[in-house]
């Protein structure tokens, strides 16, 4: 079995985070979300793996993936350039998938239960597809199952009265008959290939499309507020370790996980769930709360920051409070005079400067 991880998009409702990378590359908990997708895949057995490149800086994602072989995989590029849909990102990877079933996974959903038992069920099967859904509290947002006697009889994209609170996650198993089914697909209003409609196919056809419904939780970062939940719910499965070096009076509670180079200095407070990444420097007097991630490379002194995602490489020198925020890479924190508010709350893309 094969594995195809889609890394196109826009990323639109990610700027200006997405003006300098694609979204994919965002760290969840230091790790880029498209990286949860490969390390699904390797932990289901599948080795052998095509991403498809959008046009947004696709040089970097191969800069950071390269082979694969540092990640335990074998990787594909194929360049989709101008995003055309899901649909026509899978068909562009037919000559790599040839025969064999295939797993298609969106390089920003998130699965906490992995994908084992589907592989296992789906290469077993004679399914002609397989969906994988999971009950939501807002399915109007989601392509949504509408089922009849335990089957898909119908399939719906953002239905302002879900006819079920199953909406299609960002994973999806397929064998050859998908090809021929988006060959026949006609543009949507988006002027894309749109994969629930290839699927509707398969089904109108009367061949067999069984789903699953994940366990645990799934998430998609299309949105800010996606990606800093994500981050909380990635941090929560956390176990707490220090490879660094504590000063004295350190005070660390709950999982704080604390790679190697990294020194905090007294007067510092840590509250977990979070994770700090190699070679920081966080202190003195600093409070890291909560869900947050420091990437590698990072100066906080003095300030206060929870619920936040530091990309790395930066420097935060500041006496404020700082929540709720994305902050970019290689971006600089630093105080003004005769400013003092509660809270800052940041989106910010790379380079970046800032005085409070």
């Amino acid at each position: 079995m094969k594995g195809v991880i889609l890394h196109g998009g826009a990323g639109t409702r990610l700027r200006p985070l997405t003006h300098t990378g694609p979204k994919q590359l965002i760290p969840i908990a230091n790790k880029p979300m498209s990286l949860y997708a490969v390390e699904a895949l390797r932990e289901a057995g599948i080795t052998e793996i095509a991403i498809i490149l959008g046009s947004l800086f696709p040089e970097k994602v191969q800069e950071y993936y390269g082979d694969g072989g540092k990640f335990g995989v074998k990787l594909t590029y194929v360049h989709q350039g101008e995003p055309k849909g899901i649909a026509h990102a899978v068909r562009i990877a037919e000559h790599f998938v040839g025969d064999d079933p295939f797993v298609v996974f969106l390089g920003d959903n998130i699965l906490k239960s992995g994908i084992r038992e589907m592989v296992d069920e789906f290469e077993n099967s004679r399914a002609a597809a397989e969906i994988v859904l999971c009950h939501v509290p807002n399915a109007e947002r989601f392509g949504v199952a509408d089922l009849k006697n335990g089957k898909i009889v119908r399939l719906v994209e953002k239905p302002n009265a879900p006819p079920t609170d199953l909406a299609m996650v960002g994973v999806y198993f397929f064998r050859k008959q998908i090809f021929e089914a988006i060959r026949r697909l006609k543009p949507s209003w988006r002027n894309e290939l749109e994969i629930p409609d290839a699927v509707q196919m398969l089904i109108d056809d009367g061949l067999e499309v069984p789903y699953r419904v994940v366990k645990g939780w799934w998430k998609d970062t299309g949105k800010p507020e996606d990606i800093l939940e994500a981050n909380q719910l990635v941090l929560s499965d956390l176990a707490s370790y220090n490879k660094g070096t504590f000063e004295q009076d350190v005070k660390a509670t709950g999982v704080v996980c604390v790679d190697e180079g990294t020194v905090v200095l007294s007067g510092t407070t840590l509250r977990g769930p979070l994770i700090i990444g190699r070679n920081c420097r966080i202190g003195p007097g600093c409070y890291i709360g909560p869900y947050t991630s420091v990437g590698d490379n990072t100066v906080v002194r003095g300030a206060d920051v929870e619920n936040t995602i530091i990309m790395g490489d930066c420097k935060i020198k500041s006496e404020k409070r700082i929540v709720d925020s994305i902050i970019g890479r290689n971006t600089r924190i630093t105080d003004s005079e005769n400013s003092k508010p509660r809270g800052s709350c940041f989106i910010i893309g790379e380079n970046s400067s800032i005085r409070l």
